[in-house]
């Protein structure tokens, strides 16, 4: 489908022309190309005479065209363009104005607007045109505004400690966010009638930022060199950027020059190993994005002199008698404490010597030993004689009583009956004594 003529309407105040305009279906019911803030516009105009020169210049719906000589006609045509698809539409049909005189002296105006951003840090900065009575307004309009079909002249707003001020610079970095883009403009004002305004300048914050060499710091450790790199700028900043780091880095010596080194990392700590002993070693670190093909300039030099080396085979000599000392006292320790728990085990399940079961005691102290437990009592066995005599008046059964042994199952088959026999021989005798 072929995208018509937008349409054009224009108007000439203070030496300037203003441009508004209006999508190609604007006035339709029905309509093909349905969101109108896709369109681009592309404005075409040149200098009504003899020998005009065409110009051409992206623009917005709503915009000013300057830089006009006063007093001239100057004829307009604007097309749309969806880039997007690569159509571009028709023009509209020519319209043109005549410009007229500026009603404020160029002198008084600001000039040269530039914006200088490092680590999302913003400043505008402006010529003075020499005038020492002139006040400085700073203003700023929120991008998306423009892509509206609607005028947007009411909707600028003054920069916080920007207002009526006699510097020729602004920091406005209170404004800035990282979701859109802005524009600036300055006003000069001279006593409270005479006013004017610099033309616009655009700032895309991340586009328009610079970054900041980082900071660095050097470590060693033994043979390594270690760079600690600190990030440009905030935490905002590096989310967004996704910093890498060049690191350039060489020996330093008065009598041999060695080339420069370069690595490049993503993190902030980095190393160089195998650094030679009494040397003098520099470093240089710069951080760059490669998404947004933006680099900063490189850091200041640091330098750092590695310690006086120690001969190799020392160190091995030294590592070899460390280790050994280790292995002995270890080993040493181990032997001890297997000697210690062997005589324990033996000591109390392998006596050197047994006392005699039948020992019940020694002297007045009964035998015994820390580590054996008393032997349970033994049972004790209650006996007694039964003898049976004949008579002549026939058979008697005397039960004689006697007193009780107490023998012990450890005195079986080691005792003397001869003290029981005595006893029975007496006992008999009596007897047969009272029988007669």
């Amino acid at each position: 489908a072929q995208i018509g003529p937008p349409g054009l309407e224009l108007q000439s105040t203070n030496g300037v022309v203003k441009v508004m305009v209006s999508p190609p279906e604007a006035n339709q019911r029905k309509k093909m190309w349905i969101n109108d803030l896709r369109f681009k516009y592309n404005l075409v105009f040149w200098e009504n005479s003899s020998h005009a020169q065409l110009q051409s210049k992206k623009i917005f719906p709503v915009d000013t065209i300057d830089d006009l000589a006063p007093d001239s006609t100057y004829c307009f045509k604007v097309q749309a363009n969806l880039p997007s698809e690569g159509k571009e539409g028709l023009f509209s049909p020519t319209s043109c104005v005549k410009t007229t005189q500026k009603a404020v002296n160029d002198l008084l105006c600001a000039s040269n607007l530039s914006v200088l951003a490092v680590n999302m840090q913003f400043h505008l900065l402006w010529s003075s045109q020499g005038n020492e009575d002139v006040s400085y307004n700073v203003q700023y309009l929120l991008g998306f505004l423009k892509d509206l079909p609607d005028d947007y002249s009411d909707k600028w707003l003054s920069v916080p400690r920007c207002e009526n001020i006699t510097s020729t610079w602004c920091n406005f970095s209170s404004i800035i966010t990282t979701t859109g883009f802005y524009f600036l403009r300055v006003q000069a004002r001279e006593g409270h009638n005479k006013s004017c305004f610099f033309r616009e300048v655009k700032v895309d914050p991340l586009q328009t930022n610079g970054i900041g060499p980082p900071g660095v710091r050097l470590d060693l450790s033994d043979t390594l060199l270690h760079i600690l790199i600190s990030p440009p700028g905030d935490e905002v900043m590096r989310d967004h950027y996704d910093l890498s780091y060049r690191i350039l880095y060489w020996k330093n010596s008065s009598d041999t020059k060695e080339e420069v080194k370069q690595k490049e990392v993503k993190q902030t700590i980095a190393t160089v190993a195998d650094v030679s002993p009494s040397s003098l070693y520099c470093v240089q670190v710069q951080a760059f994005s490669e998404p947004y093909n933006k680099s900063s300039a490189y850091s200041q030099q640091q330098c750092i002199h590695t310690p006086a080396g120690t001969p190799l085979a020392l160190i091995i000599s030294g590592i070899f008698m460390g280790a050994l000392l280790v292995v002995l006292l270890v080993a040493a320790l181990l032997v001890f404490v297997f000697y210690q728990a062997y005589n324990k085990i033996k000591y109390v399940f392998f006596p050197s010597c047994q006392p005699p079961l039948n020992i019940e005691g020694f002297g007045a102290q009964p035998f015994s030993s820390p580590y054996l437990s008393a032997a349970a009592e033994e049972a004790v066995e209650n006996c007694c004689v039964i003898e049976s005599m004949i008579t002549e008046e026939g058979d008697q059964i005397v039960f004689t009583d006697y007193k009780h042994s107490t023998q012990s199952s450890r005195d079986s088959g080691n005792y003397s009956n001869d003290d029981n026999t005595s006893g029975s021989k007496g006992s008999k005798e009596t007897l047969e004594k009272g029988i007669v």
